[in-house]
């Protein structure tokens, strides 16, 4: 099985799933968008009044740990970062279908464990210590702090709407410089799911004080953008490696390659 495929029935059945455990209009809104396997993008009339960021691969780069990798494991740390990544993100999904809910930090863990099992790396307590601190500290992409002073100069209320932990997130953000410009951090520890469940996007508009509509969520995932979407948020796909949409019937009509190009997407829509 592909890991395409794979990702593609993880996503269907997690939109599934959630259905039951939302509020009844957001129940009916995404069984409603489900069924007409569109979304709409844009809501004419709308105006965005705030943006709402991914943190993971959207502004803290999750490759970065490949260089810790290789000098723990020479010639497998890019090999150790893709699967470790992988995983994080596959427990992610199975413990909200699941409903068995560890937060990120504890999946993370998880997720390295698996993938030195997997290629056969020894995992001392010192390399396990090593690479999870380094997860508190990842890089960011390199054009995130000036995207994101360009974002404060529109005069919008900021956030991060994250799988992460509080303390995860607080870390990151201080690490990479950009701190004193988000508003809010908004952590799925909030509601006890991850990522597509309705409830955390949700969760940041509440955090906003504003109706999703008036949102425009920021992620380089597609099937993150399509899951904020799926509640009403405006959406902006930073589409850096030119990767196809995610094959579930959804739209994402406005993408570039840059946080540079949301930030004018946004400041062009503010008028």
């Amino acid at each position: 099985m592909s890991m395409k495929y794979a990702r593609r029935q993880f996503l269907i059945h997690a939109a599934c799933s959630t259905l039951a455990t939302v509020a009844p209009w957001s129940a009916f809104a995404a069984t409603k968008a489900a069924r007409d396997q569109k979304i709409v993008t844009e809501t004419s009339g709308t105006r965005i009044r705030a943006v709402a960021f991914d943190s993971y691969g959207t502004l803290f780069d999750v490759e970065s740990l490949a260089a810790l990798g290789e000098k723990l494991y020479p010639g497998k740390g890019k090999e150790l970062s893709q699967l470790w990544r992988r995983k994080q993100i596959e427990y992610s999904w199975l413990r909200t279908l699941l409903k068995r809910y560890r937060d990120f930090e504890k999946v993370t863990e998880d997720g390295l464990v698996f993938a030195t099992n997997k290629l056969q790396l020894e995992l001392t307590a010192d390399k396990r210590q090593q690479l999870l601190a380094q997860y508190l500290r990842l890089d960011a992409f390199p054009d995130v702090v000036a995207a994101m002073q360009e974002f404060r100069q529109l005069g919008i209320p900021l956030a991060i709407v994250s799988n992460g932990t509080p303390k995860m997130l607080q870390s990151a953000v201080k690490h990479a410089g950009i701190d004193g410009l988000l508003d809010r951090l908004v952590s799925v520890d909030t509601v006890k799911a991850f990522k597509t469940d309705p409830r955390i996007y949700l969760a940041g508009a509440k955090a906003l004080n504003m109706s999703p509509g008036n949102i425009c969520f920021v992620s380089s995932h597609s099937w993150d953008v399509i899951g904020a979407m799926s509640v009403g948020y405006g959406g902006f796909w930073v589409n850096r490696n030119d990767e196809p949409v995610e094959e579930l019937g959804v739209a994402v009509a406005n993408q570039g390659k840059t946080l540079s190009d949301a930030a004018q997407f946004v400041k062009r829509s503010l008028g």
